[in-house]
Parts: C-alpha cells; sequence; structure tokens
C-alpha cells in the first residue's frame, strides 16, 4: 500500500507537468490530485477487503493500477539513469586568509646593492582565493574535470599584467587579481575492463603527493609535490600495472605536455603576416616535457611513488654576455633563452599508521619522508644555473601529522625541507606566501595545525608558521637563467586561513 501512495505522487507531478518525464513541479493544484488519487486508492482497497459481489472488479483496478505503477518505475530510471550523467555538478573552495611575514637580509646584494643589515615586513597580508570546481560524466567510462581559480590581495592593485613571467596556468596559484582563471581542465577516459585511461588537458599538478597535508586537503593531486608543484597542460596515458604485477595499488602514468610556447607572432603583431607561426632556429623555442609518475607499491599502509621528468629547452643563457644584455646577433636579450635540458626525479614515502592496530594515537599518525635531485645540462655555448657544466641539487624532505587531541578531527603537522646550492624543481606555486619552501636552497621548518572551525566540517582551517633559511639564491621561479651566490636571508611566515568547501 506504501508502495502505491507514493507512486501516486510521482504519477501526479508527471500529471501536471504535461506528461514530461524529466520535469517535476510542486504546486497546490499537483497536490489536490494526490489527495483525489488517495481516496480513490482507498476507496479500492476498502472494497477488496469488503466482501461484496464486485471483489472481483475492484481487485482488477488494483492490479491494473499497480502495473502502470510499474510501467512508470521503469520510465523513472530511465531518466534518474540519464540525469545522473546529464550535468555539471559544482563545487566552491573558497579560502581566506592573513599572513605576518618578515625578512631579515644578514647578508645579501642585489643589482649591486648592498642590503646586508635591512629587514622587510608586512604585519597583515590579507587575501582571498575562489576555486570554482566542475565535475561532468558523459558516459561510464567518459568524465571531465575543471577548475576556475581567482587568487587577490585585499586593496592590490591588477598586478598580473605587470610580471611578464605570469603564465596563464602560474597566475591562480600566486596571489595577483580577482580574474578567474582556468586552473584545470581535462577530460578522462577510463575503462574498467581496460588496462590503460587516457587523459588530456590542462592537469591537477599542484598541492601533489606530500603537499596535501600542509594544505589541509585530504586526497593528494597527481604528480609528487617535490619536483613539480604548477599546474600543466599535456596528454597523460596511465598503465593500471596493478593488474599484471603483484604490487598492489601500482600504476603508471606517461605525460607529454608544454611549458611555454616560445617564438610565436599573432594576427596583431607588425612583422609580417604569420599569426602563430615560429620561425626556425629562433632563440626562444618552445620548453615541452616529459613525465613519468609510478605508484610502486600501496597496500593501504604504505605509499610508494616516484616520478621523473626532462624538460626539454629549459631557460638559461648564452656564455660570453653579461645576462640580460642584448645578443651579439641582435635577436634578443641573454635571458631566458633555451639554454638545454633539466631532469628532475624524486621518491616519496607516505606511512599511514605507526605499527599495527598499537594504539589509536599511532594508528592515525602518518609519517612521510622523500628525496629528490635535479640535474641541469647546458647545451654547448650556453649556461643553465651560471654555469657550462652539468649541475647537480638535491632535496630532502621528512614530516609527520597526527591528531591533535583537542577536535574531533583536527590535526597538527610538522615539515622540514634543506635543499643544496643548485636544487632547482618546478615548483611555481606559492607553497607560502614567502615563496616555495619546497625549492629551498638552505632549510625550512614548519609547523601547523589544521581543524575545523566551530566544529563545522565545511570550515576547514590552519594555523601555521614557515621559518626559511636561505642560503643560496632563492629559486623564485626556477630561473635557469641566475646563478645561485651565496647568501643569508632569514624568512618567517605566520598564517591564519579558513575556508568554506560546499
Amino acid at each position: 500500500m506504501t508502495k502505491i501512495l507514493l507512486s501516486m505522487a510521482v504519477l501526479s507531478s508527471i500529471s501536471m507537468a504535461g506528461g514530461d518525464v524529466g520535469s517535476f513541479e510542486n504546486s497546490d493544484a499537483s497536490l489536490s490530485e494526490l489527495e483525489q488519487l488517495k481516496s480513490r486508492v482507498a476507496a479500492l482497497e476498502s472494497q477488496k477487503q469488503t466482501p461484496k459481489a464486485d471483489d472481483k472488479t475492484a481487485n482488477k483496478k488494483i492490479e491494473k493500477l499497480e502495473k502502470k505503477i510499474k510501467s512508470l518505475n521503469k520510465k523513472l530510471n530511465k531518466v534518474k539513469a540519464h540525469d545522473a550523467l546529464d550535468n555539471i555538478k559544482f563545487s566552491l573552495d573558497v579560502r581566506n586568509s592573513v599572513d605576518i611575514i618578515d625578512y631579515t637580509y644578514n647578508n645579501y646584494h642585489y643589482k649591486g646593492q648592498d642590503l646586508s643589515g635591512t629587514t622587510a615586513s608586512n604585519d597583515s597580508l590579507f587575501t582571498s582565493r575562489v576555486f570554482l570546481n566542475m565535475k561532468s560524466q558523459a558516459s561510464k567510462n567518459l568524465s571531465f574535470q575543471g577548475q576556475m581559480a581567482a587568487y587577490y590581495i585585499w586593496g592590490s592593485h591588477l598586478m598580473g599584467d605587470e610580471d611578464p613571467s605570469m603564465k596563464s596556468w602560474a597566475a591562480s596559484s600566486k596571489a595577483t587579481d580577482t580574474l578567474f582563471r582556468i586552473r584545470r581542465a581535462y577530460f578522462v577516459y577510463n575503462d574498467d575492463d581496460q588496462p590503460y585511461a587516457v587523459s588530456i588537458g590542462r592537469r591537477q599538478a599542484s598541492d601533489g603527493f606530500l603537499a596535501n597535508h600542509r594544505e589541509n586537503n585530504p586526497e593528494p593531486a597527481s604528480p609528487l609535490a617535490h619536483i613539480t608543484n604548477m599546474e600543466v597542460d599535456g596528454a597523460m596515458v596511465k598503465l593500471k600495472t596493478e593488474q599484471f604485477m603483484p604490487l598492489p595499488g601500482s600504476y603508471l602514468k606517461l605525460i607529454y605536455g608544454r611549458a611555454h610556447a616560445g617564438g610565436m607572432e599573432t594576427l596583431y603583431d607588425a612583422k609580417g603576416y604569420k599569426p602563430y607561426a615560429q620561425n626556425d632556429g629562433d632563440v626562444n623555442e618552445n620548453v615541452d616535457f616529459v613525465v613519468a609518475v609510478a605508484s610502486l607499491y600501496n597496500d593501504g599502509q604504505y605509499n610508494l611513488m616516484g616520478e621523473h621528468a626532462v624538460i626539454l629547452n629549459t631557460k638559461g643563457a648564452r656564455t660570453g654576455t653579461p645576462i640580460g644584455a642584448d645578443l651579439p646577433d641582435g635577436s634578443g636579450k641573454n635571458k631566458s633563452l633555451d639554454a638545454g635540458t633539466a631532469q628532475l626525479s624524486a621518491l616519496s614515502l607516505q606511512v599511514d599508521g605507526i605499527g599495527d592496530e598499537i594504539n589509536d594515537f599511532l594508528d592515525d599518525t602518518v609519517l612521510f619522508a622523500s628525496v629528490a635531485q635535479s640535474l641541469y645540462q647546458p647545451d654547448n655555448g650556453k649556461e643553465l644555473l651560471g654555469s657550462t657544466d652539468d649541475e647537480t641539487g638535491k632535496s630532502v624532505w621528512v614530516g609527520a601529522t597526527f591528531p591533535d587531541m583537542i577536535t574531533e578531527s583536527g590535526r597538527f603537522g610538522i615539515e622540514y625541507n634543506k635543499g643544496s646550492k643548485y636544487w632547482t624543481p618546478m615548483t611555481w606555486a606559492e607553497d607560502t606566501a614567502i615563496g616555495s619552501k619546497l625549492a629551498v636552497r638552505g632549510d625550512a621548518y614548519e609547523a601547523y595545525w589544521n581543524f575545523n572551525l566551530f566544529g563545522e566540517k565545511n570550515l576547514p582551517s590552519q594555523v601555521r608558521y614557515t621559518h626559511i633559511q636561505h642560503d643560496y639564491t632563492p629559486n623564485i621561479r626556477c630561473s635557469g637563467w641566475v646563478a645561485p651566490q651565496n647568501v643569508d636571508i632569514e624568512a618567517d611566515d605566520i598564517r591564519f586561513s579558513v575556508s568554506y568547501k560546499y
């Protein structure tokens, strides 16, 4: 009987919508008709329970009505299946932060100026960041993910266009202006019955593996943050190696992409009509990259991942000409020019839980460690990182997160990073307001507390302190034409942030 009454409500709605199964509306008229249908069913049930000569007639009416309901349920199931795919699901992530930053220049020279002994600070840097997330699934095997982003400083001028190095894939990861930009936009083809998946577009490559803890994100993005913390435009093929190798959770991703399109003229250039064409031998060549990301082992407690990236035409300089000066052939300035190859490698391990059910605190403790290396190889007659020789940089990153024992789901975290003189990863995204701590050439210490403000799971918040000791020229944007020099710079950042996620 309950099933009949519930289905009557659906029948009434469809009747009021003109028979359109995909449209349902509530109205006084539909409610009135529903009451009438309830009365009819009640009367029929009464006839069915009361011995009368026309019992068979009442039963037939009920059976006929039930058949119509079954037919309607089939149609509704089709509608539900269609609507589950035929839409774009939106979600929101709005973060507001205040940073207190300080710099102490114990030993630093910049463009001929001796800044040693000076300081700089900002006691209230307010920023807001808005992520508008999009997801859709056109079919069982084909899906799309996108993210629009705006990241800006309160009360600031528009500064995105003033920095020529501000690429479209980097601007949404640095506090610039209120413009919405495409941070992620890619589709994935994934058939569970096939040992591969394919994806093309702007990939989710910031806040990756291990960096998600300090960013208060439960799930990491695809790459290893130790060497890649920037959005990338590329195509990916994922091989599900777990299906034919005795390694739980293993897979291999192969990515090709482009970080810079060089020497390209547009329709409005005054050098002749050749829009989007490139001149052969231009000093400003395309920067392409090939990346291999592998989950080597993941049994739920131990998660070991590796990554190797090769960047072609990495930007550097020519030998024999001062940095920034005109090249002898008049083809451009001796800065940010194709100069060689960079190779980046990382091996990262995360351990979810210490021991095996020793106690709840240890079970919920996460430890992680990562080692990484950068190798810059200049071409003949060119230099990278101020050297004509191959230069290797190394980095170590260790950390832990554990329950705060104060709030229901809050966590404390501590991290340490150390990098050598030539350590130069691809970390354009600002993981702190004082620059990338992942790219530090020196030491970085960090402590943070992630918690839900007022106990609301939709208000994830953070208090974080970061101290960076630069022993060599800070690695601002992986600038291959900048030679690292000995410096002594201390940077501190105290941050409080609160987000709204829905």
